[in-house]
């Protein structure tokens, strides 16, 4: 028995696509391993280089820490959200994003959560916030072949700004 999640919403995370994002890459800070933001005049706004995987939903339990609470910075604000999600492995399972050698989700650090959706479909919540935390948090109910069942997602958002080049 895995056991199954309680106030069902599915949340739709877009992977970041590690395979394109190698570290030769000329779009990936070779010092923070990231994306860098792209701009093409010192005074344009930028562009975040990363490149994703096409999005998938994935019921999930959700128990917000904290939303859009405000956070005050020298040139307005910006606000801080910090989300739980609470993913069942079957569900993982399912849709492919779980490795069949180690076992472990392929959710991870740097995926983006885009939004909340309700069974039919119809979006909840929209959303930017980044995985900063994923980490199996149970393991079933059965004695004789215990199972992990839930994995925690915690979500933050991540301001993107332009960054000069070291060199």
């Amino acid at each position: 028995m895995r056991g199954r999640l309680l106030f069902v919403l599915f949340a739709e995370i877009a992977r970041v696509d590690r395979a394109a994002m190698s570290l030769g890459a000329p779009d990936v800070d070779p010092d923070f391993r990231e994306p860098r933001v792209v701009v093409e005049q010192p005074d344009d706004v930028g562009l975040l280089a990363r490149r994703e995987l096409p999005p998938v939903r994935v019921p999930c339990q959700v128990e917000p820490s904290s939303f859009e609470a405000l956070h005050m910075v020298g040139a307005g604000n910006e606000p801080r959200s910090q989300v739980q999600v609470v993913l069942h492995f079957r569900d993982l399972e399912e849709r492919g994003l779980v490795d069949a050698a180690s076992g472990r989700a392929l959710l991870a650090p740097g995926d983006r959560l885009t939004g909340f959706y309700d069974l039919a479909g119809k979006l909840v919540q929209a959303a930017d916030l980044y995985v900063v935390e994923a980490r199996p948090v149970g393991f079933g109910f059965g004695l004789l072949h215990p199972r992990r069942n839930l994995l925690l997602l915690v979500l933050e958002a991540r301001a993107a700004s332009v960054r000069g080049d070291a060199g």
